[in-house]
């Protein structure tokens, strides 16, 4: 062998050494490149998740927001005064229209006929405790009804109104 020949083969095993060095880094950069996607993925999957949760928390917020303006509602309604209408009978063919309320009842108006009964004024208004006196007779093959069903501005759904027994 020749001194000139040593440094070929000095260039050739450092050349080796070069390319085992540079294949290892080519690997350390794949992995590299695999733990970047790898983290890409996982920061979208994060920032979905982020989403949802913000979706969620708008949704139950928006839900909360709803239930208190129910609450707030049904209290108001519950604390609301009311019309609270009863008939009482007075003797013989006498009976009393009472609003035991705490709200004024207007334009109060049976919602049928009921022949034994005197007719109503047309704008009977009953505030608290106020009272109206009517007659009811039967005969002539009409009898005093057991209920009057009456409405009022406010209320349109029938309430039924229990008549006490005259002994009629």
């Amino acid at each position: 062998m020749d001194w000139g020949d040593a440094a070929g083969w000095a260039a050739f095993a450092i050349s080796g050494g070069a390319l085992f060095v540079s294949g290892l880094a080519q690997k350390d950069s794949r992995r590299s490149a695999v733990a970047a996607e790898e983290s890409v993925r996982e920061a979208r999957l994060s920032r979905e998740a982020a989403q949802r949760t913000a979706a969620v928390a708008e949704q139950t917020l928006l839900d909360q927001r709803r239930e208190a303006a129910e609450r707030r509602a049904a209290e108001e309604e519950a604390s609301r005064p009311r019309v609270e209408l009863r008939v009482e009978y007075r003797g013989k063919h006498n009976f009393l229209l009472i609003n035991q309320g705490a709200a004024k009842a207007e334009h109060i108006r049976p919602v049928e006929d009921y022949p034994a009964m005197d007719p109503w004024p047309r704008d009977l208004a009953l505030a608290e405790n106020e009272v109206h006196r009517f007659g009811m007779i039967g005969g002539g093959g009409h009898r005093v009804p057991a209920a009057i069903r009456v409405v009022w501005d406010g209320q349109e759904a029938p309430i039924v109104l229990r008549v006490p027994p005259n002994g009629a």
